[in-house]
């Protein structure tokens, strides 16, 4: 008898973004699963949740999973009080030895932590009694890439879905996803018998393995750009003081786009033909928040300042003269 054949929780995340740092939960499932299972008996032991950010949803995230702003002030509960729930759960199967499955799985584990720090509620970690990574997690992104490494296509996991026959529904809800990601791995883990191990010793492999996925796949991402960065951590990524200055700038950046936003297009083939100066004041404010935006974005993808805010000795550091 292998984690494959015993009980396992799926857990996923919708959010309002894709960067670890910034998002914010919107909705959350955890998932009981016992093979056999039928669908009314998951229903029984299945815990939803809607949060309200206490940010704005981007349109390209409600694109996603369909919550609105509106939808989540209205209906969803506080941010706090929903990380503290869903850290409780996941802590109490953990702590039992039960395996978490998810999808990608340093996404949703990283993004809970960083809402727990928010809201300076214990860690996930804190909360199993140490500062290790939270495990055992089975995560059949991971799983599918190290047991079939040469076959091409999409490993998203409607992609994966399809490939070991599972069937999706409503992809891009929690439950669905949290759903489908437990039976995609008991497929995984049914079709190599290399992996019927106990679930510790896979989730060791799993650090591993992530580790070697993330170094081939910035190898590659490098080709087109330079300073590409594939974290290798699983399946959380720590919170370092580095991070911390990082994720300051990534939320700055986020913010300066969002208000460069909604301002009248002047440029390109003017739209406006005779703006006012209000107008004019809004687009040239926009411009500048876009210009900040791009700067930070410069600075966290390479590492270094833009040579506009530099000072002069710094550009002459780095072989540029200071212009005026």
């Amino acid at each position: 008898m292998t984690w494959h054949t015993e009980t396992l929780v799926g857990f996923d995340l919708e959010t309002t973004g894709v960067n670890v740092e910034t998002a914010r939960i919107v909705t959350a499932a955890v998932i009981d699963y016992k093979p056999g299972d039928s669908p009314d008996t998951l229903s029984d032991r299945s815990r939803l949740w809607l949060a309200n950010p206490g940010i704005r949803i981007p349109a390209e995230a409600t694109a996603v999973h369909g919550i609105t702003t509106e939808h989540a002030r209205a209906n969803g509960r506080p941010a706090a009080q929903v990380a503290d729930e869903i850290a409780d759960v996941l802590a109490a199967a953990l702590s039992t030895g039960i395996p978490v499955v998810a999808m990608n799985g340093r996404f949703d584990f990283t993004i809970l932590d960083r809402e727990l720090r928010r809201y300076q509620l214990p860690t996930l970690q804190q909360r199993l009694g140490g500062e290790t990574t939270p495990g055992p997690v089975i995560d059949p992104y991971i799983l599918d890439k190290q047991a079939d490494k040469y076959r091409r296509g999409s490993r998203k996991l409607e992609a994966l879905a399809a490939h070991y026959g599972v069937t999706l529904t409503d992809a891009h809800t929690a439950d669905a996803d949290a759903l489908a990601a437990v039976q995609v791995a008991v497929a995984i883990g049914e079709k190599y018998p290399e992996l019927q191990v106990h679930p510790l010793r896979l989730h060791g492999w799993q650090i591993r393995w992530a580790a070697q996925q993330a170094a081939s796949l910035q190898e590659y991402l490098r080709t087109k750009d330079q300073h590409a960065t594939v974290d290798p951590e699983w399946p959380l990524v720590p919170l370092t003081g580095e991070r911390k200055i990082r994720a300051l700038l990534a939320e700055l950046a986020e913010r300066w786009e969002q208000m460069a936003k909604g301002a009248p297009d002047l440029g390109g083939e003017l739209l406006i033909d005779e703006p006012t100066p209000v107008q004019l004041r809004q687009h040239e404010r926009a411009a500048t928040y876009r210009k900040a935006a791009a700067d930070a974005l410069t600075v966290l993808r390479t590492g270094r300042i833009p040579h506009d805010l530099m000072t002069d000795a710094e550009l002459e550091q780095h072989g540029t003269q200071a212009t005026d």
